[in-house]
């Protein structure tokens, strides 16, 4: 069952849901808008075709036009994590009618993790991205069955961390 906004600011007080910084403007029906945090990592191939990023700091700029059919990796303003929930993190529906992408394939999060999330950003138009925008959602989902402590690889980072397989793929 996913929680409702009322149950997420009451689990987030008991400390069974982090959201740091925390805001009740955030809070919806059924989710917390989560904004962008600071870096962008812009996709590009090298002259040997490798696949190589180039970082774009938001802070700094304040905005920034991505460019259409170009991927992106993002971050969340916010560190979002639950002791206790799944989490699935999705894109505003006002940004998907302009054609932007979020978390193409990986919207999962893992129940025991807590960190700033990597965002995967596509557009088939050019959009004005900006420092802190409310981007996406998150939604907390109860699990059944019993939860198993487990570590897994991308929750040990809190920027735009690129896939752990690019030297297996893009060489």
């Amino acid at each position: 069952m996913i929680l409702t906004g009322k149950q997420i600011h009451e689990e987030y007080k008991l400390g069974k849901i982090s959201l740091e910084p925390f805001s009740l403007d955030q809070i919806k029906r059924d989710s917390y808008n989560y904004r962008l945090g600071q870096y962008l990592k812009e996709a590009y191939y090298d002259e040997d075709s490798r696949l190589k990023f180039n970082v774009i700091d938001l802070k700094e700029r304040g905005s920034y036009v991505i460019k259409k059919d170009t991927l992106y990796l993002g971050v969340t303003y916010e560190e979002i994590g639950s002791s206790r929930y799944a989490m699935s993190l999705i894109g505003k529906s006002s940004l998907g009618r302009l054609g932007l992408f979020l978390q193409i394939s990986a919207n999962l999060g893992h129940t025991g993790s807590s960190h700033k999330w990597t965002l995967e950003i596509y557009s088939p138009n050019n959009i004005v991205l900006n420092y802190k925008m409310v981007i996406g959602q998150v939604s907390f989902w109860t699990n059944y069955g019993k939860v198993e402590k487990t570590q897994h690889y991308y929750n040990n980072f809190s920027d735009p961390r690129e896939s752990i397989l690019m030297k297996q793929t893009f060489v």
